[in-house]
């Protein structure tokens, strides 16, 4: 199942840890309500040679929104910055389980580089298995890297609002079933609650084993369509700000559905304004 485009194992990483060509990425991310510091446990503890890829910092930070896709060349320069480059190898992990590190994969995508990985089960099962960790940062030296920005693969809202009127684009929300219905708050204040009107949820948490790696493909596939996703459709990945998204698209990618993008301002950008349509759990029984 191991798949350097996609998903690969702790047992392949190890195996490929000393490969010249290897670049590891931490890419631990927490919601605000967590209360943890992703970097300062990254310098705690970390796979052996990994950086720490920092999702708010590098992103778009004209933007009002959470952690935005970063400009190509804000990529380009924080890439060079960590040593990852044209020719590398990239495998990026979380640590817990498999949550933000998608979102990395899916912004290594965007900028036209596909020779990444995310790591099944994360940091969390690479230490339940008793592997080596350090605390020291690795030496970096620059390393060229091109970019090419795959348009495709992201959505704004306007293009969101398209598509759920139209219903030509399957749209999939990965939050908490409570959140998407409309029950429960949002975790970010000042967002209504709801969500996107025609749109299926998938919570992400419903991909993952009891170890936090993600269920086979069947097992995927067979979750997208007891939601009611119709995969002959193109879809957009939603989620609360664009992190848990990118685990959908992750898991399409697995089953073989090529056309998937992510609604980069996800419920942070769509709760916010009134303007906007909000289907909850009340309107649709109503309906």
């Amino acid at each position: 199942m191991d798949d350097p485009k996609t998903l690969v194992s702790t047992d392949w990483l190890e195996a490929h840890l000393k490969d010249p060509d290897l670049r590891i990425l931490d890419a631990s991310w927490f919601l605000p309500t967590m209360a943890r510091d992703p970097r300062a446990e990254y310098a705690e503890a970390h796979i052996p040679g990994a950086r720490f890829f920092d999702i708010d910092e590098i992103s778009d930070n004209r933007s009002s929104l959470p952690h935005m896709a970063p400009p190509p060349e804000k990529f380009i320069s924080r890439m060079r910055a960590m040593g990852v480059g044209d020719g590398h190898q990239v495998v990026v992990y979380d640590s817990m389980g498999i949550f933000s590190a998608p979102r990395v994969w899916w912004t290594f995508r965007l900028m036209g580089k596909t020779d990444i990985a995310v790591l099944d089960g994360g940091l969390k099962k690479w230490r339940a298995e008793g592997r080596e960790v350090e605390d020291l940062p690795p030496v970096t030296r620059d390393r060229h890297i091109t970019v090419q920005r795959q348009a495709h693969l992201i959505k704004d809202v306007t293009q969101v609002a398209a598509a759920s009127k139209l219903g030509d684009w399957e749209i999939i929300d990965a939050r908490a079933p409570g959140r998407f219905a409309g029950v429960e708050p949002e975790p970010r204040p000042g967002l209504r609650m709801g969500h996107v009107p025609g749109a299926r949820n998938v919570h992400f948490a419903t991909l993952m084993n009891a170890d936090g790696t993600m269920k086979s493909p069947e097992e995927l596939r067979a979750i997208f369509e007891a939601a009611g996703v119709d995969l002959t459709k193109p879809a957009i990945c939603t989620c609360g700000s664009g992190v848990n998204a990118a685990i959908l698209a992750l898991a399409l990618e697995r089953i073989g559905h090529r056309n998937h993008a992510v609604y980069d301002g996800a419920w942070a950008e769509w709760g916010m304004f009134n303007d906007l349509p909000v289907a909850t759990l009340k309107t649709e029984k109503g309906a």
